[in-house]
């Protein structure tokens, strides 16, 4: 968990459900030891992915990397980027350790259509030669709610934090597409058919899928219509993407989980599918709170929710089987509740080699 000033390392162990903390701190590189130190006040490296045992981190000044396995200490800095890499726009940064003894870091960036990804080869200790991305065609149809063709036009953008758009009635509407510090490059990795696909994000809150392997990326169809006020995260979960969107409508607020479903023969019939959804006394009471949810998924099938703003702060865990949904236990420390922006993953393995 990664709290609003960036320096705890705090975990909420599933098996117990309970919070635990982990003896390191935030991370800063000893270059001598090679180890994590405990430096509460280096916050320049932040959290941005993690996979297995590792968590990935990320300079806000120079842009640099770590991957770290916070059980044992142990610290590598990546080789520095290109240069021409550094200058471009990342949109996504994801880590894929399905070996004990090696990892990949992949990084997407450019701009829409324009799209390459990196990778870096740990057993090789060096980033791989850029891949070009070329644009296909994306499949299927958004899910109920409209047809974003007919209800807006753009009228003006706010970055990555906040859209605008003009609706058909004159109102100027907001999309929230604010991401966390830690979470600004939201992305996960799934396998398919022997592929490695990764998920990420676009500025305006579609999702877009880069398949490394065929050198490809597409979007997929948005979810709600570009006139919803919404927060939205992709988040890997048994073994695929799903998506996890917050939405207000008729004075009401809704928390819904969605999978894209692709198994249709024709390509019309494929569509954006519910597969859970909050209860809506749990949901209502986020309506008019602004909030960002920022979202991550464990091997068993459960989703775990940061729902944040300065109007309310949750966390929440949803098990995808049952459709059963739990608000987490405030976690107090020295006496006052930690408010946390975002989670990630992780699996304490001291096997785990950075």
């Amino acid at each position: 968990m990664v709290d609003t000033h960036l320096d705890q390392s705090i975990v909420f162990d599933t098996s117990k459900s309970n919070w635990k903390h982990l003896k390191n701190k935030h991370p800063r590189l000893d270059k001598q030891a090679g180890k994590l130190t405990d430096d509460s006040s280096s916050n320049d490296f932040i959290p941005v992915a993690a996979s297995g045992g590792l968590v990935c981190f990320r300079s806000t000044s120079s842009g640099a990397f770590l991957v770290s396995n916070p059980v044992t200490g142990a610290t590598r800095e990546l080789p520095a980027l290109p240069a021409i890499v550094q200058n471009q726009n990342i949109h996504a940064i994801a880590v894929n350790s399905s070996s004990k003894h090696s990892y990949r870091l992949v990084l997407v960036s450019g701009e829409l259509p324009n799209l390459s990804a990196r990778v870096y080869e740990s057993g090789k200790d060096c980033w791989e030669e850029e891949i070009k991305l070329k644009s296909q065609k994306a499949a299927g149809k958004a899910a109920e709610g409209g047809d974003e063709d007919d209800s807006t036009d753009a009228v003006g953008g706010g970055g990555d934090e906040v859209l605008y758009f003009l609706s058909k009635t004159g109102d100027v509407v907001a999309t929230n597409m604010q991401r966390s510090p830690s979470k600004q490059y939201s992305s996960v990795i799934a396998v398919k058919d022997g592929q490695e696909i990764i998920y990420f994000l676009s500025s305006s809150g579609t999702v877009v899928a880069c398949n490394l392997a065929k050198k490809t990326f597409f979007e997929y169809p948005r979810m709600l219509p570009v006139c919803y006020e919404y927060s939205i995260d992709v988040v890997e979960c048994r073994g695929e993407m799903v998506v996890v969107v917050l939405s207000e409508f008729l004075d009401t607020a809704s928390l819904r989980v969605w999978r894209f479903s692709d198994e249709e023969k024709e390509e019309k019939d494929q569509s954006w599918r519910q597969i859970a959804v909050m209860p809506p006394h749990m949901s209502h009471e986020l309506y008019g709170k602004k909030a960002d949810i920022n979202c991550v998924g464990s091997g068993d099938e459960k989703l775990m929710i940061c729902v944040n703003s300065s109007k309310v702060s949750r966390y929440l865990m949803c098990d995808l089987r049952t459709n059963d949904w739990t608000e987490l236990p405030k976690c107090v420390v020295d006496g006052k509740p930690k408010e946390f922006m975002s989670a990630f993953s992780f699996e304490p393995r001291i096997e785990a080699c950075v």
